[in-house]
């Protein structure tokens, strides 16, 4: 059987990289006492896959990995376990059985994610961004340079950016994620900062990702479901 575990990562633990944070989890199934699937051959590992990678620095609460059982507690007995085997700044928040198969895992399914930008105290853009939001989400186009390991390229991530708006301090965005049309919420500020006509400063905010979605609407049309809810708990 697969399920979908869903899990924060906040306070200390946010400065751990995803191959780190692979392996913790690989033990803690373990020190949970949970009957984890192996692979077979000379090296066996423990199925489990990842839902998206989550940058250094940046906390969650819509974190989530597949993991294959060879048989299962309850669901809340699953969270409850899984819990006693956790550090501080990292919390399950839901296990739920899904789909079997390669078309159901995880990270193929991962169409976008939402995000809370938080400014540090005092770094605040300019007195006027929170008007200013509608103006930028209006232009046709947002270029920005999109830098990777060996090139630059200039890119248009407007089609990307699928909702942005201010709630009580903080900017709320909705972007593409997955294989393929992933955009950093950094790239969206630093394009933000352009229009505002500020210095971009990676340091003058913080960045919380609130949760992953998959799209199960069509290409005219989006229907954005968070991965939880495509599994069922286990009674």
């Amino acid at each position: 059987m697969k399920v979908r575990v869903k899990f924060a990562k906040e306070g200390a633990m946010k400065f751990i990289g995803h191959l780190d944070i692979m392996r913790y989890f690989q033990k803690a199934v373990k020190r949970a006492g949970l009957d984890a699937a192996f692979s077979e051959g000379y090296s066996p590992h423990m199925i489990m896959s990842f839902a998206s990678p989550l940058g250094v620095g940046i906390t969650s609460t819509g974190e989530y990995f597949d993991l294959e059982l060879k048989s299962v507690y309850s669901s809340k007995e699953m969270v409850n376990k899984l819990n006693d085997a956790m550090v501080e700044g990292m919390r399950i928040l839901s296990v739920r059985q899904v789909e079997e198969g390669k078309a159901g895992k995880a990270m193929s399914l991962v169409a976008a994610a939402d995000y809370v930008i938080t400014f540090r105290e005092g770094k605040e853009p300019s007195e006027d961004w929170k008007q200013r939001i509608t103006g930028f989400m209006d232009q046709p186009c947002i270029s920005i340079v999109k830098k990777t390991k060996k090139s630059e390229k200039e890119v248009d991530i407007r089609p990307f950016i699928y909702d942005m708006e201010e709630k009580e301090g903080s900017i709320c965005l909705t972007l593409a994620a997955g294989s393929s049309n992933n955009t950093k919420p950094e790239l969206v500020m630093e394009a933000f900062c352009g229009f505002l006509g500020v210095p971009y400063d990676q340091w003058d905010f913080m960045v919380h990702r609130s949760e992953l979605y998959a799209d199960t609407g069509t290409e005219e049309e989006r229907n954005l479901v968070p991965l939880e809810d495509l599994g069922e708990e286990i009674e």
